[in-house]
């Protein structure tokens, strides 16, 4: 009988919130496999009641190693035999379980799983696409220019800047620079700019909201959180994260004080970020406000914990967000891979290779 895989871990900068984000979901919803994806790449089927400290060093005790078949009906296998899934919670925050490498696998191998498609999966990481999309639509969004080489021409928009990686997220590699030459000064010294930097104006005054949606069993949006940021005006990893052993942010504000109008504008912005970048499951999106003004931030296809936290209005148990996320990808499609024009009529005129190549 096919039952749910709860996924959580991964080669990422937050493989440990991921573990804690998956043994809530796998405790919450009981009766599922728990699969454990080590920080280098190897796959694990573990106890579901397994706490934190079991993982600090790595593979728990008892662990059982699966391998994953990218071909159809296979996915997970324990002793050549593949596991009978019924969908598969994606607990993986940030790098390849965030950004649509895991989802293109789970598509690829005919598996059904919470969250967004590769696509959308892969937009919401990287923000300079997220950015240029939500633009495209008419949404309000910070400009945004990219630092790759170092040699590209100043920004239009004056310092101060806000320098981020360009594919990641939860504030990890976020500096705020004085200057422009600060920010090549970044680029050059910080190993999670290697991929690219994406740079936007510092807003002085500026404050973060954040909220949480979701897609099933009808759109959602939950309470309205103002964080507090650190002294150097960023919302940082540590306040996201570990302040509250992993859970909740720091000095948060939740729910947030906001005047009607404002509230009013993040519930129709919200939806219309949720239609553009295509969001399933639970996501939070991130804005900026300022003077009664507000831009889209970011989104955060899987945030940690799910967000839960958030929703206390409407109030809805962590048990009845997970399952509410198993219900909608238990009953979506999986992904059909279309061969329409494909009947070897190419194949049977095209001639020799020897000859193309000569």
């Amino acid at each position: 009988m096919s039952k749910p895989a709860v996924v959580f871990g991964g080669p990422s900068d937050e493989h440990d919130i991921s573990v804690l984000t998956g043994l809530q979901v796998a405790r919450a919803l009981g009766d599922v496999h728990a699969i454990y994806w080590s920080k280098s790449g190897e796959w694990y089927l573990v106890e579901s009641d397994l706490e934190a400290g079991d993982f600090a060093d790595g593979v728990p005790r008892k662990a059982r190693e699966v391998s994953f078949v990218v071909s159809p009906g296979q996915g997970f296998v324990l002793r050549r035999k593949p596991l009978d899934l019924s969908a598969v919670f994606i607990a993986c925050h940030g790098g390849p379980g965030e950004d649509g490498t895991l989802q293109g696998l789970f598509d690829l191998a005919g598996l059904r799983y919470t969250g967004p498609g590769r696509a959308a999966s892969a937009l919401g990481m990287d923000k300079v696409a997220f950015g240029a999309a939500m633009a495209a639509a008419g949404l309000p969004t910070l400009p945004r220019t990219m630092v790759s080489t170092g040699e590209e021409p100043l920004p239009e928009f004056a310092a101060p800047y806000i320098v981020k990686p360009r594919f990641g997220g939860s504030s990890i590699g976020i500096e705020v620079a004085d200057d422009w030459e600060a920010v090549l000064a970044l680029k050059r010294s910080s190993s999670f700019l290697d991929q690219g930097a994406v740079v936007e104006p510092f807003l002085t005054g500026s404050r973060d909201l954040q909220v949480a949606v979701r897609t099933h069993p009808e759109w959602q949006m939950s309470a309205v959180e103002a964080p507090a940021r650190s002294d150097d005006g960023i919302y940082s990893y540590h306040q996201k994260y570990l302040a509250w052993g992993g859970e909740v942010s720091e000095g948060r504000h939740l729910p947030a004080s906001l005047e009607v109008s404002i509230e009013k504008a993040i519930s129709e912005l919200s939806r219309r970020v949720t239609e553009v970048a295509d969001l399933a499951g639970i996501a939070r999106i991130d804005y900026l406000e300022k003077d009664g003004e507000l831009v889209v931030n970011e989104v955060n296809t899987i945030p940690g914990s799910m967000a839960a936290y958030l929703w206390i209005e409407p109030p809805l148990s962590r048990r009845q967000l997970f399952e509410d996320m198993m219900a909608e990808a238990e009953s979506a499609p999986t992904r059909v891979f279309s061969v329409a024009g494909s009947d070897g009529t190419a194949l049977r005129s095209a001639g020799t290779i020897a000859s193309k190549l000569g």
